[in-house]
């Protein structure tokens, strides 16, 4: 490393050129979930922990921490300008939000998967030491006298010792603590964690909310309406088609797609090896979204039109062969083409009728 150089720790999730959640001040949508989150403040029955679900990329994590910023600027519950708030939004130029916005604030914890200096990636999973930082930091006086508020982004990144942990810490919280529980799948969590949060679902953004959201991070004509659409609701999913190549990848799928069950293989193969690429993480993220959204679809309509069960269950099945082998992929770090070839494979054989191997 030259001298000078400064070698900074990769953020999870981050969009190159995009504000980090932390450092959004505006939230798009979800009016009526930050009313839920300010009356319940201003209440005097204030849930220590919320469970807030949803897809990923519709704005969980922003509604957690600008919920946060409130909280830390306005710690005091029965103050006379609390009741005049009309949202959650605080000034820019207070001295908290920039704290929050640089990650810095000693009442603030943020829970993600770690970055793995050994290996120079993401861990796969949001682990138990992370969790377990909550006790040094609920166990401590609070930095600046008030509240102390942790966010979990996401849940559904937590192994089984990570989810007892913060089971744990849900069970006998410290006083005066907030935490933000997020999950893309709030039904998958333990029963037991879901019971100690209250439930804050949030919904997919429409289609007119994510174009204002494109144009407020200067993406729009022709292509941006395409992305909006194909969003299913996100607009993180949006802002990664448009930057990542998705509008390609979309195209892709969907004429590989139209030409099942025998698409051909060499188009299927030359597919494979762009959204495959190491030096193309999004892509390839992007391709198992899709492909997610389309199964998805799929089965919602066949049942909709009353098809054999046998059917549903087959479209099924290829999802979880896919997301079974994506996961093997990550953790072993082995090849994603062949992740990619299997799903083609495997939707191949639902729709001749076949079950997934």
């Amino acid at each position: 490393m030259a001298a000078g150089d400064i070698e900074t720790t990769p953020e999870f999730d981050r969009i190159e050129g995009l504000p980090l959640p932390r450092e959004q001040m505006r939230l798009i949508g979800h009016r009526d979930a930050e009313v839920t989150l300010l009356e319940a403040y201003r209440s005097q029955r204030l849930h220590h922990a919320w469970l807030i679900g949803g897809p990923k990329g519709i704005g969980k994590a922003t509604l957690a921490f600008r919920m946060a910023r409130f909280v830390l600027s306005h710690p005091d519950r029965n103050a006379p300008q609390l009741a005049l708030a009309a949202d959650l939004s605080v000034e820019p130029a207070d001295p908290i939000v920039r704290r929050v916005m640089a990650g810095s604030h000693g009442d603030l914890l943020h829970l993600r998967r770690p970055w793995d200096e050994k290996g120079k990636r993401f861990k796969t999973v949001l682990t138990v030491e992370e969790v377990r930082r909550t006790v040094s930091f609920f166990g401590s006086t609070s930095a600046y006298g008030g509240w102390r508020v942790c966010i979990v982004d996401a849940a559904d990144d937590m192994n089984a010792s990570a989810a007892n942990a913060l089971l744990k810490v849900l069970e006998e919280p410290p006083e005066k603590c907030l935490f933000f529980v997020l999950s893309h799948s709030p039904g998958r969590l333990l029963p037991t964690i879901r019971s100690r949060c209250r439930r804050l679902d949030l919904k997919p953004l429409s289609t007119g909310e994510i174009s204002q959201g494109l144009e407020m991070f200067d993406r729009g004509g022709k292509e941006a309406e395409h992305a909006a659409t194909l969003a299913d609701g996100s607009l993180r999913r949006a802002i990664q088609l448009l930057d990542a190549g998705g509008i390609e990848v979309a195209n892709g799928l969907d004429r590989l797609i139209a030409a099942l069950p025998d698409p051909d293989l060499r188009q299927v193969h030359r597919f494979a090896d762009v959204v495959s690429d190491r030096k193309s993480e999004e892509s390839y993220r992007i391709f198992l979204d899709l492909l997610r959204d389309w199964l998805d679809h799929r089965l919602r309509e066949d049942a909709a039109a009353g098809v054999p069960p046998a059917r549903l269950v087959r479209w099924s099945e290829v999802w979880e062969k896919t997301t079974r082998a994506a996961s093997l992929s990550d953790a072993l770090n082995l090849d994603r083409k062949q992740v990619v070839l299997g799903a083609f494979q495997a939707l191949g054989e639902a729709v001749r009728g076949k079950p997934a191997a």
